[in-house]
């Protein structure tokens, strides 16, 4: 069982910066992906943000240019820094791992960019 701990998120004008970190308990033998999904009022959890053990990444397209993942494969930990933030950016946001084939998710914490 791998648990999950956000931080990092709240509220922030339209234009700002917000950087989301989370840290993966246990060992980070296993650890492949590590990511962030968001989840808005009414819409469907999606992407934002994943990259593997190796460095490679991918990114919604609404956050490419804006957003940068990075992970600590020795401190099992990943971050999220958001900037140029947006009102469509306001979603619980959600840490993801996937260890041994298994995917985990953290409680989320909620960002919101007010215009």
């Amino acid at each position: 069982q791998v648990q999950l701990l956000e931080s990092g998120g709240g509220l922030v004008q339209a234009g700002g910066s917000l950087r989301l970190s989370c840290a993966a308990s246990g060992s980070a033998v296993g650890i492949s992906t590590m990511g962030w999904d968001r989840q808005a009022p009414g819409k469907e959890r999606e992407l934002v943000a994943r990259i593997t053990r190796d460095g490679s990444s991918d990114y919604v397209d609404s956050g490419k240019g804006r957003f940068t993942i990075s992970r600590d494969n020795a401190k099992t930990t990943v971050s999220l820094q958001m900037n140029t933030l947006k009102p469509e950016d306001t979603a619980v946001y959600y840490c993801n791992v996937m260890k041994w084939g298994a995917g985990y998710w953290g409680r989320g914490t909620q960002v919101t960019v007010s215009s």
